[in-house]
């Protein structure tokens, strides 16, 4: 029965991640095929050209009204941006807005989890980093101290005429 359920979980995380990655794929795709450039969309939807190339490299998602208008300028149906089938028995238009609103989210929630790891590597390395020059340092200094330690041939010179002035 667990193995069945973490199947299923499991399978769900990799829908979800195709989905996240489809969309991205499809925006660019779609723009591209339609001959737009990021500029033009995004002029076209009152964004910034950024905020498109967030889209496409899967750094972000439009919220679900701007998702809508995305397809419109694309000339493409939202389920085909998506890179799913809404269900048949959802009719009315902001009965599918909801439900696009709802898979806009889990994308978004699945970027968020993404991001929240890649902040976490990120600052592990920047710490590790961080220590070893650390000790590379500390290392230094010593080695630098440990040749203070020992005499020079003028700290010897000066020591045996010292010597020899005191006999």
């Amino acid at each position: 029965m667990l193995d069945v359920l973490m199947a299923n979980q499991y399978t769900n995380f990799i829908k979800r991640k195709e989905q996240l990655e489809m969309l991205g794929e499809n925006i660019k795709t779609y723009r591209q095929k339609k001959g737009y450039t990021q500029e033009e969309v995004a002029n076209r939807l009152h964004v910034t050209r950024q905020t498109i190339s967030k889209w496409e490299k899967n750094y972000s998602v439009p919220d679900a009204e701007v998702f809508v208008k995305l397809a419109d300028v694309l000339e493409v149906q939202t389920s085909q941006l998506l890179g799913v089938k809404v269900d048949s028995d959802v009719q009315t238009t902001e009965e599918k807005q909801n439900v696009y609103a709802e898979q806009l989210a889990h994308i978004a929630e699945q970027m968020a989890v993404r991001n929240r790891q890649r902040k976490r590597i990120w600052k592990t390395i920047g710490i590790a980093f961080a220590v070893i020059i650390v000790v590379y340092i500390i290392l230094i200094v010593m080695n630098i101290a440990s040749f203070s330690v020992y005499p020079t041939k003028e700290d010897v010179q000066t020591h045996e005429e010292t010597i020899m002035l005191e006999e």
